[in-house]
């Protein structure tokens, strides 16, 4: 879930042009140039819901949760038919989580712990087995189950990044429309200036969800995020979802670009972006955790939203991200429809990918 807090009043909520540096003023910094360029509270438990499926989830969510996992998962869930425990099962259960990305470090630390609750729970059988990797797995994932507060500031402010191809602009589309069910009144920001084809599919989204996007065509990325957060302010919006060009993190300039970005939209509203959230495609895998490294070196992200597990038998790199770089993940794409972006619940994820 996420929370939609009741908001407070601060000196953010007068006009913007009282309150802050004009855009001119802040282009003109010296620290802003690059060298090179919830409301929503927890509802009851679904009646007649399926084993696994959280309290306070839609009906239906776990299915699509266990469907969109359903590759990632095949190669762990045919493993536990045999009668006996010996080291042939945890030789395969050590194949199917690398195979399935989640590299060598998780696996080992996953494997370790899974040995000590066999031993510790005098377990007997390989149905047993599985029931504790499904413990194990939730409790190495854990640290990523985080929720997105929003309204503490109007507007809170997300910035959004992520290389070309992650689902970017889709995966703002499909959280508008969360928030917007939770209440929030949202405001979009085209901050990908350089690709028409982006500002073209943001405003689709705009329009499909009935928010207004503010764009420029060819202009400076940070004029565009500059500009969504003052008319946030003085529309007395929610949320403020700034959209930014993907990049890949070997492009040095270009990432010196996305750091321009936050300082101008901490210009335009102190202590915002509230939330830098990078969108992920779980296909990458392995690559995918180089991209979070990377980002996160660069911009100090606050969460995650991994797309494309319907597609993928990558799944498992949730597994790398939770031991070597635990950043929230806040939502997981386990398809192309709206409902398909799922708030991410360790519990349900380690139930759905295990069973």
């Amino acid at each position: 879930m996420f929370r939609f807090l009741k908001r407070k009043s601060s000196a953010a909520d007068a006009p913007a042009a009282a309150a802050s540096q004009t855009l001119s003023e802040v282009l003109a910094d010296p620290d802003t140039r690059t060298a090179d360029v919830s409301r929503q509270a927890d509802a009851p438990a679904v009646p007649g819901a399926p084993a696994g499926q959280p309290a306070g989830q839609p009906a239906g969510w776990y299915a699509r949760l266990r469907q969109g996992l359903r590759k990632t998962g095949a190669g762990l869930s045919g493993l536990f038919g045999g009668s006996r425990i010996d080291e042939t099962l945890f030789e395969e259960l050590e194949t199917a989580l690398i195979l399935a990305d989640a590299g060598s470090a998780a696996t080992a630390e996953l494997l370790a712990q899974l040995r000590r609750k066999v031993r510790a729970s005098h377990a007997e059988t390989p149905q047993q087995v599985r029931d504790l990797l499904r413990e194990a797995l939730a409790e190495l994932l854990a640290p990523l189950h985080k929720t997105l507060d929003i309204g503490a500031t109007s507007p809170t402010v997300i910035m959004m990044v992520g290389v070309n191809g992650a689902g970017k602009t889709t995966s703002i589309g499909k959280l508008t429309r969360h928030l917007q069910a939770a209440g929030c009144s949202v405001l979009l920001a085209a901050g990908d200036t350089f690709r028409a084809a982006a500002r073209e599919q943001l405003a689709a989204w705009g329009q499909r969800n009935q928010v207004q996007v503010i764009s420029q065509q060819g202009g400076d990325p940070a004029a565009v995020a500059f500009d969504a957060v003052q008319a946030g302010r003085a529309r007395g919006s929610d949320v403020v979802i700034v959209d930014t060009a993907g990049r890949l993190p070997t492009q040095a300039h270009l990432m010196e670009e996305l750091k321009k970005v936050k300082r101008v939209i901490g210009k335009a509203l102190e202590g915002a972006p509230h939330e830098i959230i990078l969108v992920i495609d779980a296909t990458n895998g392995q690559n995918a955790l180089a991209q979070l490294r990377a980002f996160d070196d660069t911009l100090g992200l606050s969460g995650i939203i991994l797309t494309k597990l319907d597609g993928s038998a990558k799944g498992g790199v949730i597994a790398a991200i939770a031991r070597e770089r635990p950043v929230p993940i806040y939502f997981i794409g386990v398809g192309e429809s709206l409902d398909d972006l799922q708030v991410f619940d360790a519990d349900a994820f380690a139930r759905a990918l295990v069973d």
